[in-house]
Formats: structure tokens, C-alpha cells, sequence
């Protein structure tokens, strides 16, 4: 009977994650993030991450996705892994 029972509940919690998986993750805002959430990027890593920092910090606010290719090594297929992902 616990065996069953174990099966059923685990069966169910399998059944339900794809509603997880399917939630939607607000889009992080390049001109406010730090660089540990900047790194959760697909394609940027924590030495491009802390590059958008400082490229903010010293050039001033990004107005688009596409001025991230002013940051050295991030280009337009970089882009193309986060472009729906980022706000400014």
C-alpha cells in the first residue's frame, strides 16, 4: 500500500512540472541588474556580466538590446540567446 501510494504521489508532482517550467520569468532590466543576476543570462557569463556593469557605469544607460554590442565580447548572436529576456 505505501508503495502505491509513494508511486501516486510522485505521479502527480511529474504531472504538475510542467505547469513550473511553464511560469514565466520576469525580464531583468539591464540597467539595474547587478552582474550575479546579469550572469543567469543564456550566453553571459560572470566576466561578460560584470563587462555590462562597467560598460554601464562609465558610458551611461543602455536604451536597447542591441547596444550591448558596445561590451566587449557580447555580439549580435549573444543577443539573439537573450533578446526576449531583458528590459530597460
Amino acid at each position: 500500500m505505501k508503495a502505491l501510494l509513494r508511486s501516486c504521489s510522485i505521479a502527480l508532482l511529474l504531472s504538475l512540472s510542467p505547469l513550473v517550467l511553464a511560469q514565466e520569468v520576469a525580464p531583468i532590466n539591464v540597467n539595474t541588474a547587478d552582474a550575479e543576476l546579469l550572469a543567469e543570462l543564456p550566453g553571459i557569463g560572470e566576466t561578460k556580466a560584470a563587462a555590462i556593469v562597467e560598460n554601464r557605469e562609465a558610458n551611461g544607460a543602455f536604451s536597447n538590446v542591441d547596444d550591448l554590442v558596445r561590451v566587449k565580447g557580447i555580439g549580435e548572436s549573444t543577443i539573439e540567446k537573450f533578446r526576449d529576456q531583458v528590459e530597460f
